[in-house]
């Protein structure tokens, strides 16, 4: 299973642009991958979007870092070595639809499958299978990444919230949900919770 976390300048893959990709292998962790982009051209941004990844508009647009074509292809190369090529995070379709798309503009015919294992719901159907309550906001579940970190006894992830860092954490997360065990050694002095 490959755990990724991917940032973007905004939230439509049609209209945005990739910016990070942070990924862990599940079963092998030590396989990790981070690599960032500048935006494609005409790619819009978006100021929330800049808020929630720390990433400055100069930073978007610096040609010094990789092209959105370099980037997918040195992705590619390392999930080529996966396994387990399933596509799994905290709301997963948001990185999954952000990574097929740009493999296309990259002239690449790979893409994630849309079977997917999300976050969400593993916690979602571990606290209703231990007859814990599911937090809630507007009568729909919140069980956002902040409350599943608490929920498997991890620290909130640090601001701005970096892709590699994301992934470290929902892998971390998934291991403690699946298998009831620390997987990263960067976790291990956190002991494994459900609240």
């Amino acid at each position: 299973m490959i755990v990724a976390d991917i940032e973007a300048s905004g939230l439509d893959p049609r209209k945005h642009s990739l910016l990070s990709i942070g990924a862990i292998e599940l079963e092998h962790p030590e396989r990790q991958f981070y690599g960032e982009c500048h935006v494609w051209d005409g790619a819009g941004i978006m100021p929330d979007a800049l808020e929630v990844n720390g990433f400055s508009e100069a930073e978007c647009h610096d040609t010094k870092k990789h092209s959105l074509v370099d980037l997918m292809n040195d992705f590619y190369h390392w999930v080529e070595q996966c396994g387990d090529k399933t596509l799994a995070g905290q709301n997963v379709s948001f990185d999954r639809d952000f990574l097929n798309d740009s493999f296309s503009r990259a002239g690449m015919s790979w893409h994630f499958s849309y079977r997917t294992l999300d976050l969400h719901s593993m916690a979602y159907m571990d606290a209703t299978k231990r007859g814990l309550p599911i937090p809630h906001k507007n009568d729909r579940s919140d069980f956002n990444l902040d409350s599943i970190l608490d929920y498997v006894g991890l620290p909130p992830e640090p601001k701005p919230h970096i892709g590699i860092n994301g992934a470290k954490y929902e892998a971390e997360c998934f291991s403690r949900l699946l298998y009831g065990k620390n997987l990263l050694p960067e976790f291990a002095q956190y002991p494994i919770i459900r609240s």
